[in-house]
């Protein structure tokens, strides 16, 4: 069995796989990205708004990333190609990988074999998320919850079975099911672990856009497509010294008055993995409009502003009790706003002279 250690906003958290699965080995040229950015370095991704679409490739570049093709497929041998098929690619995790610890947040294990549903009719459903793939549902069992996962309509990727201390995590992938869809679902599954075992401990993931600028963060955030990368894209472009922290699921851990975010393995599009903390400056919640405008918000407003923004577990209410009171210290002790925008460099300037 193969294992690997990550340290995450400072927690530690192990992964492991049963045979087939491996971790898929790095090139000489990522093994340096790598270090990069395991220091804090930039590498140059961008962000990746609905339309800038071409950064993409230019990420992948950026990162070394080399998509299967049928043209390459062809020119490898059997055993070349069954090692593709089980090789699990764990590039963003990377900058975050520490040789050793002895305090783990939680274990996740890659299963060689299906999940046995044998008892599937005794699990109770207490989370559907069908609006968007890959669909996941949840239901709750004795002694933990198991989430299914769909990357299709009708096609079952696998199964996460998660303890209900969340310390212990199971992932049985599907049969016939290879390394690409597998390591998405992984990755699912350890945000979904990651937010369970660390609640308890002041921390939570907030769907953002992280902006740095004069050694501060800024926080983007919003409904989906309200345009977060779009806005930290712009103050990169428009405000000198400022960088991208992480575009989607940074962590943020309370530790009384002090607010910390980090970057995270999370960021959606964006491939930006780096290893880097901040105090935070500011929460921007963003709203479209005709006309650049900022507001400061305050008490409850602040509060469910943020709260919206958050990874919630609401069928649990231990963990959510845990989420709530991080939430409530953040809008007690980090100015919030809402910022109705356009996407130009007024929106920027708009922001910025308020929040700074």
């Amino acid at each position: 069995m193969e294992n690997k250690i990550f340290r995450i906003a400072d927690h530690n958290i192990k992964v492991e796989l049963q045979g087939p699965w491996t971790f898929k080995k790095l090139t000489a040229e990522q093994e340096a990205l790598v270090a990069r950015l395991r220091a804090g370095e930039d590498a140059g991704v961008e962000s990746v708004p609905a339309d800038r679409q071409e950064q993409l490739a230019v990420n992948d570049a950026i990162m070394g990333k080399v998509k299967m093709t049928r043209e390459i497929w062809n020119t490898l041998n059997a055993s070349e190609k069954d090692a593709f098929r089980h090789s699990l690619d764990f590039l963003q995790y990377a900058p975050f990988e520490v040789p050793e610890a002895d305090d783990f947040l939680f274990t996740l294990t890659v299963m060689g074999e299906p999940l046995d549903t044998s008892a599937r009719d005794s699990w109770e459903r207490v989370v559907a998320v069908d609006n968007v793939l890959p669909y996941y549902f949840g239901y709750a069992f004795p002694g933990g919850t198991v989430y299914e996962y769909f990357p299709a309509p009708g096609i079952l990727a696998g199964h996460f079975v998660l303890s209900d201390d969340a310390r212990n995590g199971r992932y049985y992938p599907a049969s016939g099911i290879g390394a690409v869809a597998t390591m998405m679902q992984v990755n699912t599954s350890l945000m979904i672990q990651f937010t369970f075992a660390a609640a308890p401990r002041g921390t939570l993931l907030l769907h953002s856009s992280v902006t740095r600028h004069k050694g501060k963060a800024n926080l983007f955030f919003g409904v989906s497509g309200t345009g977060k990368s779009t806005h930290s894209r712009l103050w990169h472009e428009f405000v000198p010294g400022s960088d991208l922290m992480n575009d989607d699921n940074p962590v943020i851990r309370v530790d009384g008055p002090e607010i910390t975010v980090y970057g995270s393995p999370w960021s959606g599009k964006t491939l930006c993995y780096r290893n880097v903390q901040a105090p935070i400056r500011a929460l921007v919640r963003l709203e479209q409009a005709p006309e650049n405008r900022i507001q400061r918000l305050s008490g409850l407003q602040a509060y469910a502003s943020v709260l919206a923004a958050c990874s919630s577990i609401r069928w649990n209410s231990a963990i959510m009790d845990s989420i709530v009171r991080s939430v409530e210290a953040l809008a007690m002790n980090v100015p919030c706003f809402r910022l109705e925008c356009r996407p130009d460099k007024e929106a920027v300037e708009t922001c910025r002279n308020a929040i700074e």
